[in-house]
């Protein structure tokens, strides 16, 4: 273990090391959040693979299977790699066309900058959920490969990531996104075939019927198009995609470079799956079932060979969190404090970014403490708001004549409170899809009020 520890905490340090190294290309604003949108094929495909590739389906997927079955991963990978698709695939075009570095840059080009800030104030809290899942996700890993406790792993895992990322932005972050992928996907597909050659494969057969259903028996219909809502509509407006997609070269390039990235999302993420499945009959049962993929792993792998699968973990984690937290900075930095300071120079505009993510970093290690759950995490921060978001998107891109202000604020606010009363207190099983309903619904009822605006676009 205490080697183990060690590669890990070595593996670490070049990671910062090459953070410091990279920083070195950020020279604006643009190239802090968006790499300067130079990125090319093979550095857009790793960067929105390894971005969504982390926490949430090596750890928290694995550990959803081994506890509940296929019936339990609808989300992901299933749903998460079909979301990324419909993104490269629908939206990819028109969103590089328009110029912007944010979501929030688009409201404000349709709708004003109110509903800039709005939707901006509403879209942190979900980038902070992801953080946090990445963070606590980090957390496992070490907490698996050492005698640290969760609690202590989780501090040194948030410490390393605000540091990475305040460090490096986009740039960092997309140029190690290739090696990254790389490595983790061999190393997963390694422990994959391993288990499979070590009597997996007849594990997996022998599994009763209900463990290998898509669908659970007890579900209705709406709470399993719920389940899958969630995924896809919370992918198509997480700000973490759109920088990705953004930050490559042109508007083209943008949808296949997605597209593919959600193919392979899907192929690489069905391994996890199958490990957490058949998990039992390797290591137990757990009591931290987000554990299971690692002692799969600690189980099937030679030290060293387990060592370097780790480390491939802890990259990809870090590329996602990596995100998550440049999001939370640039939503607060480039859309709530720079428009209230303009004249500030491209030096102080980096540096209100990068205090932006420290604080919103420090945030997301609170919540990672405070969870119980990698799966949980990211559920919520795919379902929190953005149904409001995902209404106002449709109609900034493709209803320039139909509703204003007025009519974006409505949806922005009745998608947030309907999914909050729903969900949290408890009052429907499909909270997500009511909020769809009211978002849309009061955006139509409000959509004869206020002077109406028309987006801008840039040539491709």
């Amino acid at each position: 273990m205490t080697l183990i520890l060690g590669f890990i905490l070595a593996y670490i340090a070049l990671q910062l090391a090459f953070a410091a190294w990279a920083a070195r290309r950020v020279r604006n604003e643009v190239d802090y959040l968006l790499a300067g949108r130079r990125l090319g094929p093979w550095l857009g495909v790793f960067t929105v693979f390894a971005t969504w590739f982390g926490a949430e389906t090596c750890i928290g997927a694995a550990g959803q299977a081994h506890v509940s079955g296929l019936s339990g991963v609808n989300a992901d990978p299933f749903g998460y790699a079909l979301g990324i698709v419909v993104m490269g695939l629908v939206f990819a075009v028109p969103l590089w066309r328009r110029g912007i570095v944010t979501l929030a840059d688009l409201f404000r080009q349709r709708f004003g900058p109110g509903v800039e800030r709005c939707a901006a104030v509403i879209m942190i809290p979900t980038s902070l959920l992801w953080a946090a899942a990445q963070i606590r996700a980090f957390g496992q890993v070490l907490a698996a490969s050492s005698d640290l406790g969760v609690g202590v792993a989780v501090t040194l895992a948030a410490v390393v990531v605000i540091v990475y990322t305040a460090t490096g932005g986009m740039w960092a972050d997309a140029m190690s996104d290739l090696v990254q992928g790389l490595v983790l996907i061999a190393g997963v597909i390694l422990v994959g075939m391993l288990v499979w050659q070590s009597g997996g494969a007849k594990q997996l057969a022998a599994l009763p019927p209900e463990r290998l259903s898509f669908v659970d028996g007890q579900a209705s219909w709406l709470v399993t198009l719920e389940t899958f809502a969630v995924p896809i509509c919370g992918s198509i407006v997480a700000q973490e995609l759109v920088a990705r997609m953004l930050s490559i070269r042109s508007p083209q390039l943008a949808r296949r470079a997605t597209a593919g990235a959600g193919l392979l999302y899907l192929l690489v993420g069905l391994i996890p799956v199958g490990v957490g499945l058949v998990g039992v009959h390797y290591v137990g049962e757990l009591d931290e079932p987000d554990q299971v993929l690692m002692q799969v792993a600690q189980t099937q792998l030679p030290t060293v060979l387990y060592a370097m699968f780790v480390g491939a973990l802890v990259s990809a984690i870090l590329s996602t969190v990596d995100s998550a937290l440049l999001v939370s900075g640039s939503l607060a930095a480039h859309n709530l404090v720079l428009p209230l300071r303009p004249r500030l120079d491209e030096a102080a505009r980096l540096r209100v970014n990068r205090i932006a993510v420290i604080l919103f970093g420090l945030t997301a290690y609170v919540l990672a403490l405070a969870s119980d759950s990698v799966y949980d995490l990211v559920v919520t921060a795919s379902s929190l708001g953005s149904a409001g978001i995902l209404v106002t998107l449709l109609a900034a891109l493709w209803a320039p004549r139909f509703g204003a202000a007025p009519a974006a604020y409505a949806a922005l606010l009745a998608g947030l409170l309907t999914y909050v009363g729903a969900a949290w207190v408890g009052a429907a099983d499909y909270p997500y899809l009511m909020s769809l309903a009211a978002a849309f619904a009061a955006y139509a009822l409000l959509s004869p009020l206020g002077t109406r605006r028309t987006a801008g676009t840039v040539p491709a």
